[in-house]
């Protein structure tokens, strides 16, 4: 039996340019990259050399804090180049790939009889456990912390995001094996939670709690279910992952090979045939952006939804766990007097000289302008509006840029991540950088008391 939730607050962006749900094989990419920035607060050790060979699902390096913890290869290949920045940081690993892919196979546990260390060892050294994010704190799990509940969010809110439901069909017995395992790994519930009127194969999952959600954007964000559901306490841990991170999970339990392909959606009003693609972590963008084709030469092109993706270039790769590739028009040219005349092409949350309240359903063609430029905060009421945690949203924010711990605390720093923050950042009259704020503020509360 599901359970209903009920998001009032929020707002949707309704924009030009879904992906059609028709799914096409990608260009094979030659060069796959993995991008340390993905692993958050990561130090990674090299387990291989530039110049060597290395299989798919081979470790590439280990996390510094804890040696068990391996980030595998998405394909076989060289590893040709180690880009370092400042200090020696390594940057990006690129990995030349063969024509001719080798993995791989790793011993499966026994998912009926293997204990919840059994699958954590597992998962550790084959390379499933960077799937698992934590909070507090918004990064990879810790694997010595218990974690009261896991977290899968199967809707999607976003803009223009990939649709779960059709990404996810046919891959109800893959995800039943992640779910046997992640169950030995916590006391609590799994919880996971889909559209209202889903025809999600979660329906059919044994071992989990399912939620029904409905509403505005950020709705489909784990952070706004988790807060509804069963909130994040000091001293409390929960897990959470993505769909398509869980099958992939899955895969690696049931068959021991560690399979990086992915289902893109490439989305956009610049995209002239927006469609799914099927390729890997770390594959060429360009691989599939030129396929569907681009409709002019200026846009910025997206590594993830347009609320919390990465600005990249066509020579970019595929982010760690990203799903969704977002090209829209650059916004660098300006309108002349464009604050003191009504706007009927723009979405906004106050209905001062914008209509779109009018047309709740109309999609619009938005490109990159901030209409605006930096300055203090002005306090209007507006983020309580779309912000629909139990959460003092602007307070918060003021907390993290002043390094405030108690008030971080005590506001709810513990419960929330960056992303939390995108619609906040995005309604913004004093256009303030909210989810770099929080991510610093999380960083600072880890370092000083995690």
């Amino acid at each position: 039996m599901s359970k209903d939730i009920r998001i009032r607050k929020g707002l949707n962006i309704n924009l030009v340019g879904a992906a059609e749900q028709t799914i096409s094989k990608a260009v094979t990419s030659n060069v796959y990259a993995l991008n340390l920035d993905d692993f958050h607060g990561i130090t990674p050790k090299m387990l291989i050399k530039q110049g060597e060979d290395i299989k798919a699902g081979e470790p590439l390096f280990y996390n510094k804090n804890d040696e068990d913890m391996h980030f595998v290869s998405p394909v076989s290949g060289e590893l040709v180049e180690i880009v370092r920045g400042a200090r020696r940081r390594i940057l990006t690993l690129k990995i030349l790939a063969d024509k001719e892919q080798n993995y791989v196979i790793n011993k499966v546990p026994d998912l009926d009889t293997a204990d919840g260390e059994a699958i954590k060892s597992y998962l550790l050294q084959c390379g499933g456990w960077p799937f698992i994010k934590q909070r507090p704190y918004d990064v990879i799990a810790d694997p010595s912390a218990t974690p009261k509940a896991i977290f899968v969010s199967a809707y999607a809110t976003a803009p223009l995001a990939a649709d779960p439901d059709f990404v996810l069909k046919d891959k109800e017995q893959e995800i039943q094996a992640a779910i046997m395992g992640l169950s030995k790994l916590t006391p609590g519930k799994i919880h996971v939670s889909i559209g209202k009127s889903s025809r999600s194969p979660f329906n059919d999952i044994k071992g989990i709690e399912l939620h029904k959600v409905s509403g505005p954007h950020p709705a489909g964000l784990v952070g706004t279910q988790i807060n509804k559901i069963d909130p994040v306490n000091k001293g409390e841990v929960v897990w959470t992952l993505s769909p398509q991170d869980l099958v992939m999970l899955g895969e690696l339990l049931l068959t021991g090979k560690f399979n990086a392909e992915r289902i893109v959606a490439l989305a956009g009003s610049v995209v002239k045939e927006p469609k799914y693609y099927k390729t890997k972590i770390g594959a060429e963008i360009s691989t599939f952006l030129y396929a569907s084709g681009v409709k002019e030469d200026r846009f910025r092109l997206i590594n993830g939804d347009v609320l919390t993706g990465s600005k990249t270039n066509t020579e970019g790769y595929l982010g760690f766990y990203n799903n969704t590739v977002t090209a829209i028009p650059e916004g660098d040219d300006y309108e002349f007097f464009g604050w003191n005349k009504p706007v009927f092409n723009k979405i906004s949350s106050t209905r001062a000289l914008t209509f779109s309240w009018l047309q709740p359903n109309k999609k619009y063609d938005l490109d990159t302008n901030t209409n605006g430029e930096h300055r203090a905060f002005v306090v209007t009421g507006r983020y309580e509006e779309v912000f629909p945690l139990d959460i003092y949203p602007l307070q918060l924010l003021k907390a993290c840029m002043v390094k405030d711990l108690d008030e971080m605390e005590q506001l709810g720093l513990y419960e929330v991540a960056p992303e939390d923050f995108s619609l906040t950042e995005f309604i913004c009259i004093s256009k303030q950088p909210h989810q770099q704020i929080i991510r610093e503020g999380l960083d600072l509360l880890q370092k000083e008391l995690g």
